[in-house]
């Protein structure tokens, strides 16, 4: 989220961090209250329970993130050139917003998700969906289950980011081009 500005920007702030690095279960109001630099009572003003917490938060990034990704896409140009633009959007979106990746992705099968926040996560995962559906109808894409193919590029592409963030790789454009060809080179149909 941009630069905090009011209580509870601050504490949406300290609850990602906290439920990426820690997950749901292990992460408390009191940490987040501590965290954020206010009193619990004080989080309870603005989400009635952590589970609301939670998905006010997941709604909010999953929103963002399938704004990344739609924003300008290339309906008419070639596959390889819509996956440059759905890659360079995850990259776009982990830049912009430390840890929302990896939260949205450790949270997406959580028991507390409510019927909205599945159904945002849906509408999400039709985009990746949708673009492998039609690349192996057109015998560009290999013919594996869209969601093996998703998991491919999520998996590589969320282990370069743990790599990044603790410091054992730099975040060079050499590196993020060659991440990228390595992940089109995974799920492309190899003639």
């Amino acid at each position: 989220m941009p630069t905090s500005t009011t209580k509870r920007d601050d504490i949406l702030d300290s609850a990602l961090t906290l439920f990426a690095e820690r997950g749901f279960d292990a992460t408390t109001i009191p940490m987040i209250a501590t965290d954020a630099k206010v009193g619990a009572g004080t989080i309870y003003r603005y989400f009635a329970n952590k589970e609301v917490l939670v998905n006010t938060l997941f709604q909010h990034y999953v929103t963002l993130f399938k704004e990344a990704l739609e924003k300008d896409y290339p309906e008419g140009a070639g596959i390889r050139e819509q996956f440059h633009h759905l890659f360079q959007g995850m990259i776009r979106f982990t830049n912009e917003h430390d840890h929302a990746l990896y939260f949205i992705k450790t949270h997406t099968s959580a028991y507390f998700l409510d019927a909205e926040s599945r159904e945002q996560f849906g509408h999400l995962l039709m985009i990746f969906e949708d673009f492998f559906e039609v690349g192996k109808q057109h015998g560009h894409i290999r013919p594996l289950p869209s969601k093996a193919l998703i998991a491919i590029i999520f998996g590589g592409f969320l282990q370069l980011y743990q790599l990044i963030r603790v410091g054992e790789l730099e975040a060079s454009a050499e590196l993020l081009a060659g991440v990228e060809e390595s992940c089109w080179d995974a799920v492309r149909h190899h003639s």
